[in-house]
């Protein structure tokens, strides 16, 4: 069975290709148009569908839109509910009217075999169905919305979700921390990370208004009751100054978050008496409530899906479909299921662009140099990545042992100087120089403890608070990154590097080979290490 799923009423618009069950493809609809999140999510642009990621999935695996068996998106009008929302009515109309822009954007398309699938439903979907592990599980979905609710927590048994659990709007963990994002300065339903961030600058001294403010129920919900932002800290408009009562603020929030969530997964943990913890949502891309979840929780094992936020949904949907129809899913293969290009592709590229490049005796090992001997490097290997993380596809990499890389990292990205970097380590050290947070960790949706006998060794990758948000690389999945690492210790004795996402601010993460040379261009990088090319200035 061939689905398509098909993320696009709110914000990330993505598609992802399911074919007998196993993930072939899935691509986010910003890495083509280079519009940061596809879209604002406002109900006037919930006609746009992601046509540029639909049609390369279908490209990818040499189907055209007349083969496929279904199209699977992620929101059924038929769940929402009367709103006093401006225009809501109107994302309702376009999501009604989503099979006849898709037949209209993929020319063939049967608009009947569009099927509309829960929103909550197709988040489980991408966490449950997709897990790295075989057997029945649980999964806690929370988010800013779906139609009408902004939770879901369930039980996954032979492939089939049974709901436990969900929370009508207008409580919501997601929805409160846009608010908070968007008091602080920031954008919404894009910055909440930046808060993350902040919140480690400071004590939560608003926390026990929070708890008062934000309750965990019996019923495996919780109830939201408004906060009045400008009685405790003055908003801030985008520019002005960071104070401490706005960071204080981002803390009070945050740490309320965390507990709320563990309360849920203890709820869950007690109804279900699973094992196994799968999590999808916005809320799940907090990597340091995940930790405390994972740390502190009834759970042995909890697994995030990388591209937790709503382009998620898009691969949900089509594994639910999927799986409804008796397809059982395959395990996700890994975060890289974008576009690839071969070396000749590459040189084509780069000979259009007329810049100097070698073809190198050995990319991995000439890349270890440059970042031994303190260069930033771009590098841009193998098929993109799928969610918000760069995981050694489209990253920027330094050297962790010098504390003014941070800075460096930070302008050359042009963002804020309270942002942190991650760091990237091979797999069999991880433990050596990190606690607390899972490991193996592959997709960077976890903190970790750095342990004191390495904060000073690797000081650009150690956030204020100690921690890190660690990536694990093996050898088996990302081979030529592993050799990166094994020949910057044999240069450095440190098993690890500086990752970031291959981007300037504001802008997506580079996809293909012509963002990585605007991007290099632009920014004062070393080196852009691109397929088996060095390119240098």
């Amino acid at each position: 069975m061939r689905v398509l799923g098909i993320n696009a009423v709110f914000h990330d618009p993505a598609a992802a290709l399911v074919v007998d069950g196993r993930i072939v493809a899935a691509a986010e609809e910003e890495r083509f148009s280079r519009r940061k999140h596809g879209k604002r999510p406002v109900p006037f642009s919930a006609w746009e569908q992601p046509e540029q990621a639909a049609r390369w999935c279908l490209e990818h695996a040499g189907l055209t839109p007349a083969d496929l068996d279904a199209v699977a998106y992620s929101y059924d009008p038929d769940l929402t509910e009367p709103s006093d929302v401006p225009w809501e009515d109107l994302r309702t109309e376009y999501a009604r009217r989503a099979p006849l822009f898709l037949a209209t954007a993929l020319p063939g398309l049967d608009p009947a075999i569009v099927r509309f699938v829960p929103h909550h439903v197709a988040h489980a979907g991408s966490a449950g169905l997709a897990a790295p592990f075989d057997g029945d599980c649980a999964v806690l979905v929370s988010d800013g919305r779906g139609e009408c609710g902004s939770h879901l927590a369930g039980s996954y048994r032979d492939h089939r979700l049974t709901t436990l659990a969900a929370q009508h709007l207008p409580h919501s963990l997601g929805l409160l921390y846009e608010d908070l994002t968007q008091h602080l300065g920031f954008l919404r339903s894009s910055d909440e990370y930046k808060v993350m961030a902040l919140a480690s600058y400071a004590e939560p001294r608003h926390l026990d208004l929070m708890r008062e403010l934000i309750r965990a129920e019996d019923d495996g919900g919780f109830s939201v009751a408004p906060v009045d932002w400008d009685t405790l800290a003055k908003r801030r408009e985008a520019g002005e100054e960071m104070t401490r009562e706005h960071a204080e603020l981002a803390a009070s929030v945050q740490v309320r978050v965390e507990e709320v969530l563990l309360d849920l997964v203890r709820w869950l943990h007690e109804r279900t008496g699973q094992r196994r913890l799968t999590m999808a949502g916005g809320v799940a891309l907090n990597c340091v409530a995940n930790t405390r979840i994972f740390a502190e929780g009834p759970f042995d094992e909890v697994w995030v899906q990388p591209a937790a936020g709503d382009a998620g949904t898009a691969l949900g949907a089509a594994l639910h479909v999927a799986a409804t129809e008796g397809e059982p899913a395959a395990a996700m293969p890994g975060a890289d299921l974008g576009r690839g290009w071969t070396d000749d592709e590459i040189e084509a590229v780069l000979r259009t662009a007329n810049v100097r490049y070698t073809r190198s005796d050995d990319i991995a090992e000439e890349v270890a140099a440059a970042l031994a001997d303190n260069q930033v490097v771009a590098w841009f290997q193998g098929r993109s990545e799928y969610g918000p993380r760069a995981l050694g596809r489209r990253s920027l990499l330094a050297n962790p042992c010098h504390q003014e890389n941070l800075t460096r990292i930070n302008d050359v990205k042009g963002r804020e100087q309270f942002r942190p970097v991650a760091p990237m380590v091979l797999a069999d050290r991880a433990a050596e120089l990190f606690e607390r947070g899972p490991i193996p960790s592959p997709y960077m949706l976890f903190v970790h403890d750095v342990r004191p006998q390495w904060r000073d060794r690797i000081p650009a990758v150690v956030h204020v608070d100690g921690t890190a948000r660690a990536q694990t690389v093996s050898a088996d999945s990302e081979p030529l990154m592993a050799r990166v690492l094994r020949g910057f210790e044999r240069r450095t004795g440190v098993p690890v590097v500086v990752n970031t996402s291959l981007n300037t601010a504001g802008r997506p993460m580079v996809d293909d080979p012509r963002d990585a040379l605007e991007c290099f261009g632009s920014a004062p990088v070393d080196l852009l290490a691109i397929g088996g090319f060095a390119v240098r200035r």
